[in-house]
Parts: structure tokens; sequence; C-alpha cells
């Protein structure tokens, strides 16, 4: 939604990515324990973290992938009567869709970390905590272990990401083996 609002409203677009850009400048580190006081120890910290860190890559990519529609296409649809919603469903959207799940693939990726920092801060259970815990008692196997457990999720993540993206657009896949042959 952040993406269609950045495509229609160009004052929104030149106010929202400056923002957007700031958010992703204060390391995670510093921010996180800032939502901790303002949020308290529950989850709600853990997913305002986890959303701060996947909302830059989906909502640029998304706003990028639709300000590159075709220009062309999008003339044609209006010389035929069609208006700005019809425009964003039959063009914009199908065009953006391989954008916005290369974002989703980004921040698939780095929403793990986020969850892991969000419990660094203020957990009594995860791999946040696992690891620290095991930082301070020298146990270095078991921080390996956490790390690739974390490596683990980011992959699997990112896998199921790339296969919901090939689900909701075929039309990209068919298209790669085209270019290939």
């Amino acid at each position: 939604l952040l993406a269609v609002a950045v495509w229609a409203l160009p004052l929104f677009r030149r106010l929202t990515y400056p923002v957007l850009v700031a958010s992703q400048t204060v390391p995670m580190v510093v921010l996180a324990p800032l939502l901790v006081l303002w949020f308290g120890f529950g989850l709600t910290p853990k997913v305002v973290v986890v959303a701060l860190i996947a909302l830059f890559p989906v909502a640029i990519s998304t706003a990028e992938g639709l300000v590159g529609a075709d220009p062309e296409q999008i003339e044609l649809l209006r010389s035929m009567g069609a208006g700005r919603r019809e425009i964003l469903r039959l063009i914009l959207l199908p065009t953006a869709t391989p954008a916005f799940f290369a974002g989703l693939r980004i921040a698939a990726a780095y929403a793990v970390a986020g969850a892991v920092i969000g419990e660094w801060v203020g957990a009594s259970s995860g791999l946040g905590l696992f690891v620290t815990r095991s930082q301070y008692s020298f146990r270095v196997d078991r921080v390996f272990v956490g790390v690739a457990v974390i490596a683990l999720l980011s992959i699997t993540l990112f896998g199921i990401v790339d296969v919901l993206a090939r689900l909701a657009a075929p039309w990209q896949r068919a298209q790669t083996k085209e270019d290939v042959s």
C-alpha cells in the first residue's frame, strides 16, 4: 500500500523516500532498546523491529516496479477509457509483482536478523537470547550453532518467498526460459 501511495502521489513520494532512507540509517541495535522502552518487553518491539527492517526493501522495490511500468501500455489502456484503478490492476500490479518479490526476498533474509536483534534486548527466550547467553558463558560452540540456525532460517524464508514469487508471477519464469533459449 505504501508503494502504491508513493506511485500515486508525487508529493508523498518526495516526503516518504527520505524518511524510508533515514529509517535504515539508524542501526537496529541502537533502536531496539528504545522500542523496548516505548512498547515494553512483549512481542510488540520485536514485531516493530522486523517490520522496520522489512519495510524498506519491499516498499522501495515495489514502488520502483510501479514507476517502471511500460508507458505505452498505460497510454493504450487510457485510450480505451481505463481509469487509474484499472491501470493499477491490469498493468502496474502485474509489472511490479517481480519487484515486490525481489524486495520481499531481501526482507525475508533480514527479518530473521531483526527478530534476533529484538530478542537480544528484551526477551526471555529465543535465538537472540541463546546467542547472548552463549557469548557470556564463552560457549563458542553454541554461538556457532545459533549462527547456523539463524542462517538456515534466513535461507529457508528466502526460499519460501522464492517459491511464492514463482507461483504469483509464472509469466516471469516463462519469460526467463525464453530469454535463455
